[in-house]
């Protein structure tokens, strides 16, 4: 209660509010900008007229300045060779699991790279199994530290126990 002796009616005041949003959606409010860029760097002498794309465009689509566009992707499905589906889901899950333990993002990426290699290596009609094993003792190797304590800097709680079990999970898989 306020020293006057009234009460803020806030219910009230948030009816009030949602009445006059209502009568503004009724009205929209559209207003021309223009930039000035006088006196505006663009780094570098760098000016971009069009999107700027960093990173993997890896079947990727883009369309840009079109007033119609019609693009299809035919993507072949492949499928996991038989006896290699428990150890694809397993460096799925792997590599879904690093990002949340607080590991570099140098890692994370590098680990990404192995992890490619063996999904690729799963979906090959003959698969080298020494390729996968090999790839796996590596993607483990990214969870190795953090499994055993070394790394705390940056680790988040319980990622001990996840690594383990991820180790544990790419072993089995084999």
């Amino acid at each position: 209660m306020a020293a006057s002796g009234f009460k803020i009616n806030k219910q009230g005041i948030r009816k009030m509010m949602q009445e006059i949003q209502r009568e503004m959606d009724k009205h929209p409010v559209t207003a021309k900008v223009e930039a000035d860029t006088a006196g505006v760097s663009f780094g570098g002498g760098n000016v971009f007229n069009g999107p700027v794309i960093y990173g993997d465009l890896n079947g990727a689509q883009l369309a840009w300045g079109n007033s119609t566009v019609n693009q299809t992707q035919n993507q072949e499905r492949q499928q996991i060779a038989p006896g290699f589906e428990a150890i694809a889901q397993a460096v799925v899950d792997a590599l879904r699991e690093l990002p949340t333990m607080g590991v570099s993002e140098e890692d994370i990426e590098d680990a990404a790279v192995v992890g490619e290699e063996i999904l690729n290596e799963v979906v090959q009609a003959e698969p080298s199994r020494g390729k996968v094993r090999r790839a796996v003792a590596a993607l483990k190797g990214y969870f190795a530290p953090i499994a055993t304590g070394a790394v705390t800097a940056g680790a988040v709680v319980g990622s001990e126990e996840t690594a383990r079990a991820v180790i544990e999970r790419l072993t089995a898989a084999l």
